[in-house]
Formats: structure tokens, C-alpha cells, sequence
């Protein structure tokens, strides 16, 4: 007579366990290669080992956390520190005098004479004065452009304040990208994201404009090109051949300006707005706009 064997499951809810699926033996179970979940309504839930291990692996891995802003940030900070306190020391030691009407007056002889002696290092010290004095958007840039003008005369001084400004600006227009350019584009809204899609879609056009006809200062065209997200090769060309013009003139016109200046009387710059030189530059501007022109009936 067959021996009929029976478990009972002592506890608060005893169960009787139900019978095992016919491809599972008793030597699984008792090698713990399968475990039976036993569920409330009584269904049987059979899981191997191997199936287990991914997911209690990837519980006990801890989630990655988010970079902190304060870490990200610290570098703008720092960098916006540094712009800030070079401008302050140059204001504290007076060096602003030195780019006026008033420093050019007293250091004429002095200026010339550094050309005479070492023509080279001079051109590139006044170069690089330039640069600085575009980058941190210090006064007296209209006296710095006759001083390279008086120094080196028309061509070698027009060629080096377009080189000096040129590098300037770009140093600019990386350090605002850098400090507040991306930060400022991710917050922007619908609007102005439209307006720096259509700019950009015209920026050469636009930037030569602005850089050919100064209606607005430098310094703003460089700071709104980068907060625009205008590439940089664009940003770059467009100001080394659109302020060519306007920086020979300048240049001209310290090349003629030592009688001026001994005589004590202030440069005449209404030459600037004169016919002769305000047409020819507005044709030019005129002509940039011949591409978004072009676009515009074509497309």
C-alpha cells in the first residue's frame, strides 16, 4: 500500500504547498537552483538564480548624482572677478589719462622716438595696449587710433589698429560666451530664440552693417554677437574687414595731427560724419546686404 506523505506549515496563516511543475525535481529545489513564491491567491511564481542577480544588482548600485551649479558656475565667477578688477585697477592708477587727448599732447616726442629706436617691439607693444583696451572696453579708443596713426603713419598704423582691435574683440566675444553667453541662450524664451535664429541666419550681412556704420559702440556689437551665438568665424571676418574703413580714416587722420597738437587745439573728427566719408560707407553697407537680399527673392 502506497505511502502518502503530507507537510503542514506552522505559523499565524498555514499553507499547504501546492505540487511542483512536473520539469522541476526535488533535487532543484533542494540545490536552491529554483525558489517557489508563494502568493496569496495560491498561484506559484518560479524564478532561477540567474534571473535574480541583475536587478539586486542594480539596486545595490547607487544612482548617479546630478554635477552641482555651484561647481559649474565657480569658473564665471571667477572669470567675471577678474574682468572686473583689472577695469578697477586701471581707473585707480589714472591710466586713463594716458589715452587722451592730454597724454597724446605730452608724449608725442616720447612716442616717436620709441618708433625711431625699435619700430618692431614698439608696433607690437601698441598692438597688444590695443588689444587689452578692446577687451576690457576701456575709454580713449578715438585717441588710441590717432596715437598708431601719429606713430606709424596711415598704412602700417591703419593695418595694426585693425589687428589689435580685431584680436580685442574676440577676446571679448569669447569671455562673454564664456561668462553669461550659454547660460543667458539656455533661459532664453520663444522670443528672442526666434530673434537668434534670424540673426544668425543673416549674420554676416547684419555684422558687416553694424560694423561698417558705428550706430551702436563696439564694444555692445561684441557683447550682443556673442550672446547671440553667432559663430565665431563669422564674428571674426566680419569685424577684421568691416571696421577697415572707418580705422584707415582714423588712422589719416593722426598722421596729420602733430600740427594740431602743438598748436593746443583739439582735433577736428566731424570729418567722420563729412559726405566724402559717411557715402562711401553707407554704399558699402548698402552692398553687404546684397546676400540676405538675394536669399530673400529666391526663397
Amino acid at each position: 500500500m502506497p505511502v502518502v506523505w503530507s507537510v503542514t506549515i506552522f505559523g499565524p496563516r498555514p499553507r499547504q504547498l501546492r505540487y511542483l511543475s512536473p520539469c522541476i525535481s526535488w533535487a532543484d529545489v533542494a540545490n536552491n537552483e529554483h525558489k517557489v513564491n508563494f502568493e496569496r491567491d495560491g498561484k506559484e511564481e518560479i524564478m532561477s538564480d540567474k534571473e535574480k542577480e541583475p536587478a539586486s544588482r542594480s539596486e545595490s548600485q547607487p544612482e548617479p548624482q546630478p554635477k552641482s551649479k555651484t561647481k559649474s558656475s565657480l569658473p564665471r565667477f571667477l572669470a567675471l572677478g577678474a574682468f572686473a578688477g583689472l577695469i578697477a585697477l586701471f581707473f585707480a592708477y589714472d591710466l586713463d589719462t594716458l589715452i587722451s587727448y592730454q597724454g597724446l599732447a605730452e608724449n608725442e616726442a616720447a612716442l616717436k622716438r620709441a618708433v625711431s629706436n625699435n619700430p618692431v617691439l614698439t608696433g607690437l607693444a601698441y598692438m597688444m595696449i590695443y588689444v587689452v583696451s578692446v577687451t576690457f572696453s576701456l575709454p580713449g579708443a578715438v585717441w588710441l587710433s590717432l596715437a598708431g596713426g601719429l606713430m606709424f603713419g596711415t598704412w602700417t598704423g591703419g593695418l595694426l589698429i585693425v589687428m589689435g582691435a580685431t584680436l580685442g574683440a574676440s577676446g571679448l566675444f569669447v569671455a562673454a560666451r564664456f561668462i553669461m553667453g550659454d547660460a543667458l541662450r539656455a533661459r532664453a524664451g520663444p522670443a528672442l530664440q526666434k530673434f537668434e535664429a534670424s540673426f544668425n541666419r543673416d549674420a554676416l550681412s547684419y555684422l558687416f552693417i553694424l560694423r561698417l556704420l558705428p550706430v551702436f559702440p563696439f564694444f555692445i556689437v561684441n557683447l550682443g554677437a556673442a550672446l547671440v551665438g553667432v559663430r565665431y568665424p563669422v564674428f571674426l571676418l566680419t569685424t577684421f574687414f568691416g571696421i577697415m574703413p572707418g580705422t584707415f580714416v582714423f588712422a589719416s587722420i593722426g598722421n596729420g595731427i602733430s600740427v594740431v597738437l602743438q598748436s593746443g587745439k583739439q582735433p577736428d573728427l566731424s570729418v567722420m560724419t563729412s559726405p566724402e566719408i559717411l557715402l562711401p560707407l553707407v554704399g558699402l553697407a548698402v552692398l553687404s546686404l546684397a546676400p540676405m537680399v538675394w536669399r530673400r527673392f529666391k526663397g
